[in-house]
């Protein structure tokens, strides 16, 4: 019984590794974007963990998701220093960059891409394949806000749903924060 529990308490509140950046060129929304993100993930308790491959490129996420009661963990680098804002946010440290992306897929029940950079979407790849991409049973939700993923989107339809079972539960898009949960939702199959 206690297993029962403990499986329908992790899968309505699921651990989301969450890829974003705010740097670089393009849209300028993107910290705003994390921000309500950030928020909307924390209100319907999911986990949010995230990558710091060499820096950490998603702080509005965070302090965002942390600010309405959200837990989150970084995952990073022996050296990573986290900024004075982030202190009290829980670190685990893993020298290989190969066994952080592991480890980040293996804490992981679904990604969540958002706009960012190509570092964000190429970090959110490699983790997802590392994962198990689509047989690994992990489906990855991408915020389309801009037409950021839309490359990706025409693959999807073009490749992906003519080859792999479901495809529309593995590659999930949405174009707007306020849908992202449900697509989250829908596509691990939470129920609260």
């Amino acid at each position: 019984m206690a297993s029962l529990v403990a499986a329908n308490v992790a899968q309505n509140h699921p651990a989301l590794a969450v890829f974003a950046s705010d740097k670089g060129p393009g849209d300028a929304e993107r910290s705003s974007l994390m921000s309500q993100a950030g928020t909307l993930l924390a209100r319907h308790g999911a986990r949010i963990i995230c990558l710091a491959d060499e820096t950490l490129d998603n702080i509005p996420l965070i302090t965002s998701a942390r600010a309405a009661g959200g837990e989150v963990l970084i995952v990073a680098d022996a050296a990573f220093r986290a900024p004075a804002a982030l202190a009290e946010v829980p670190v685990e440290r893993i020298d290989d960059p190969e066994a952080r992306v592991k480890r980040v897929g293996e804490l992981a029940q679904g990604f969540v891409g958002l706009p960012g950079s190509l570092a964000s979407a190429a970090a959110l790849y490699r983790t997802w394949v590392r994962a198990g991409a689509g047989a690994g049973g992990k489906p990855v939700v991408l915020l389309n806000h801009h037409r950021a993923f839309e490359a990706m989107r025409g693959m999807a339809t073009d490749i992906l749903s003519h080859s792999v079972s479901h495809a529309d539960r593995v590659v999930v898009f949405t174009d707007n924060v306020e849908d992202l949960w449900n697509k989250v939702a829908w596509a691990l199959n939470v129920t609260a």
